[in-house]
């Protein structure tokens, strides 16, 4: 049984005096509020639900007492367009209207001023007998835009797509969104209703498009935002300058506004005078696009499909200044994509993506980019699976059900996809492809291609896939370590924190735990045999510019018969960088002791090794195993490690996550999937260059904690020489009557 998690509602709120107090006096104001951490998009003064969409808090408006119905039965309660009187249908522009008698016209003014506030507040209706709010926007796509199959379908996950767009455009911390879509989801068509929908009610306004290439967006202005506009009913749409279907600019001379009897009133001449452009263009791809110019709202099509030279980040950093002045937010971005390979523009937008979740704010408020992310999975809004009453049919159904086209549909969305998926598992480029068209989760959509990846990119994707259900069901714990009563070198504690810089999978009884034995005064692992860790270090605590690689930390158990001791599992990974280098050290010589279990560490950053010696530890830092210990340096026999630099390690070091992906990782030959449960490490292997290894922490102590684990295949073997003695003795042979000596 599929178990939606798009979105959450919210209802214990309402119970609130403060809620109860504003929602009595109609106080709650449109945008943040900060009392309640959510976004309100209600325009009424009161609030009703709130819904958790990705970690965005929204406040909808309150359901009203009357809601439109087109049935008192609810199994016949479906979204149905507001059906416009015959006779305004034949009546093009304002100017005709106005030549009707007053008589007529009044027969209209209600339906229009219904219109507007549809538009602008919202529009509730009963579906399958539960009432349903969307938009003003979501209304007017629904109602008024016209699209490549004529007139668009309800979906809910185009409702929740509308709510989060308006809590962006709402939230004056927000520059828009960024959203991670599936093909064929309408995005395109959305963008552009959204376009003309603003721009219809602007003055004095400039909206932009931008595309992953300049055709793209011509294309998207011509096909999608022109006949938009012209299809527009009179009383939404605006006095147009110049060509009635232009190539490369629409303007409106003046905005549309509320049709009333006074309004109607007004002459042709003083509306023109009282009016300011507003214009729409599109502009060729590039970093500089739009520089120094100021839009109200900004259209970002194809986002994650603009490969070099044009780079999505840089464009942003340059139109992200068009939408404010100074500290003030002015406009909005709408941005959406489906997502190249990672080096063909898909990277750049992944950065872009994931800086833009609304859980991870500045001191300001805002995100790194400034956009607030959306991610809605395919089965949401994959065609042929939508019911009639716009919800997505997940599950195979019982009997046949009728979907949103009228046609019957007998099959579940997820079945669908996982057929298709296993039709390409022997064309591995084929499925990413796949995965990253019609993606279920984010990794999914930023699938790279097989043949830039160092390692079996297939199993590392089927051990990604397979984590995403785990880590929701808490096979990885986040915490963190720390000295039992703030005494150090006594005894190791691990506490969950959520906050923490250890991910832990494995943690060993109690018995095991802080195993530590005493040998001349030096104290070494006492479960040495059990596993080892790995570690990627950094010497210095800060950079001038602020940046600079994570330390990393890996743990790995080895082969192990033990029941209580999982068999060659990453059992820990740490991917940080604390505010000074000794808390990294820190961290590392808890973990080590807590486990028991030695370090293998790059020993070219030697400042965690003297660390962990000048507490006692030296017993717990490997020597190199690659050589005996008469070969060692004297550096190395002080500190141990391993210098991770010449050629020979590099190659042994990826060559040991090769061969533990191909054994481990992914679906394995007896049915059952790896135990690497740590995604951030398996991401950082999928995407692993040998040739530049830096930015890659994870990689590089994940591959250490290997090496330790099968360090007898790297010991240093003397080559065994025999020599043939001379004693001096000749041979003879005793062929015949006389003996003949041999030579």
């Amino acid at each position: 049984m599929y178990k939606q998690h798009l979105y959450l509602v919210q209802t214990s709120h309402l119970e609130q005096s403060y809620v109860k107090k504003l929602n009595k006096s109609k106080s709650f104001k449109y945008g943040f509020n900060d009392d309640l951490d959510c976004v309100v998009i209600s325009k009424n003064g009161q609030i009703g639900e709130i819904y958790a969409i990705q970690g965005l808090k929204i406040a909808l408006p309150p359901e009203p007492k009357e809601i439109e119905s087109n049935s008192k039965v609810p199994e016949e309660q479906v979204f149905t367009r507001t059906k416009k009187p015959e006779t305004l249908g034949k009546i093009k522009t304002l100017y005709d209207f106005k030549k009707y008698p007053e008589s007529i016209k009044e027969k209209y003014y209600d339906y229009i001023s219904n219109e507007y506030n549809k538009r602008s507040d919202g529009h509730w209706f009963m579906c399958n007998g539960k009432s349903q709010y969307i938009t003003g926007s979501h209304y007017v796509y629904l109602n008024w835009t016209k699209i490549d199959i004529g007139l668009p379908d309800f979906r809910q996950a185009n409702r929740i797509l509308y709510i989060f767009w308006e809590a962006c455009c709402a939230d004056s911390r927000s520059y828009g969104m960024c959203y991670l879509k599936n093909r064929r989801s309408g995005f395109s068509f959305m963008a552009s209703s959204e376009t003309v929908n603003q721009a219809t009610l602007s003055r004095d306004s400039r909206f932009g498009i931008l595309s992953k290439s300049g055709g793209d967006a011509k294309k998207m202005f011509t096909d999608k935002v022109v006949p938009i506009s012209t299809n527009y009913p009179f009383f939404f749409k605006p006095t147009q300058d110049g060509m009635e279907r232009p190539k490369t600019e629409l303007s409106y001379k003046v905005p549309s506004k509320r049709l009333t009897r006074n309004s109607i009133k007004e002459t042709t001449d003083d509306a023109e005078q009282l009016g300011l452009d507003t214009t729409i263009d599109w502009k060729n791809t590039g970093d500089n696009s739009y520089d120094g110019e100021k839009l109200k709202l900004l259209v970002h099509d194809e986002s994650g499909k603009w490969e070099r030279p044009d780079n999505i980040l840089n464009n942003w950093r340059v139109t992200k200044t068009c939408l404010r002045l100074g500290a003030r937010i002015v406009g909005k971005c709408m941005m959406g994509s489906t997502s190249n390979a990672i080096k063909k523009g898909g990277g750049n937008f992944k950065k872009l993506y994931y800086d833009s979740d609304v859980n991870k704010r500045n001191r300001n408020g805002q995100t790194a980019s400034g956009l607030y992310s959306l991610f809605i999975p395919m089965e949401w809004n994959y065609e042929g699976f939508i019911d009639k009453y716009g919800l997505p049919v997940f599950d195979n159904p019982e009997k046949p059900i009728e979907g949103i086209d009228g046609e019957l549909i007998y099959s579940g969305v997820i079945e669908h996809w996982e057929n298709e998926a296993d039709g390409l598992r022997d064309n591995n480029d084929g499925l990413n492809e796949y995965y990253r068209q019609f993606p279920r989760t984010e990794k999914h959509a930023f699938r790279d291609e097989i043949a830039k990846s160092l390692f079996n990119l297939n199993k590392i994707y089927e051990q990604t896939d397979f984590n995403e259900d785990l880590n929701k069901e808490g096979y990885v714990t986040t915490g963190s370590f720390n000295w039992k009563n703030g005494v150090k070198d006594s005894e190791v504690q691990f506490s969950p924190n959520k906050n923490g810089r250890f991910r832990l999978s494995w943690i060993p009884p109690v018995g095991m735990q802080n195993n530590i034995i005493v040998k001349n005064g030096i104290k070494y692992p006492g479960n040495k045999d059990m596993g080892a860790f790995g570690c990627d270090s950094y010497d210095i605590s800060g950079t001038t510019d602020g940046s600079g690689s994570n330390g990393a930390l890996h743990g790995l158990t080895a082969y192990s018969m033990l029941a209580e001791v999982p068999s060659s599992q990453f059992f820990l990974e740490y991917v940080a960088r604390p505010q000074t280098a000794e808390i990294f050290f820190e961290d590392v010589l808890m973990a080590m002791i807590f486990y028991g279990m030695p370090i293998l560490a790059e020993n070219n950053k030697p400042r965690l090794l003297y660390h962990i010696k000048r507490r006692g530890y030296r017993g717990y830092s490997m020597n190199r195993p690659d050589k005996s210990q008469n070969k060692l340096s004297v550096t190395e026999k002080e500190l141990g490690g391993i210098p991770n630099s010449s050629e020979d390690i590099k190659q042994a070091h990826a060559a040991a996550i090769e061969s533990y992906i191909e054994d481990h990782v992914g679906l394995k030959a007896d049915g059952n999937y790896g135990k690497m449960y740590f995604q951030r490490t398996l991401e950082d292997w999928a995407g692993f260059d040998i040739n530049n290894r830096t930015k890659f922490d994870a990689s590089i102590s994940s591959g250490l904690a290997i090496m330790a684990c099968q360090r007898h295949l790297y010991a240093s073997k003397s080559k065994r020489e025999v020599k043939k003695i001379d004693f001096g003795f000749s041979k003879y042979s005793n062929n015949g009557t006389n003996s003949k000596i041999l030579k």
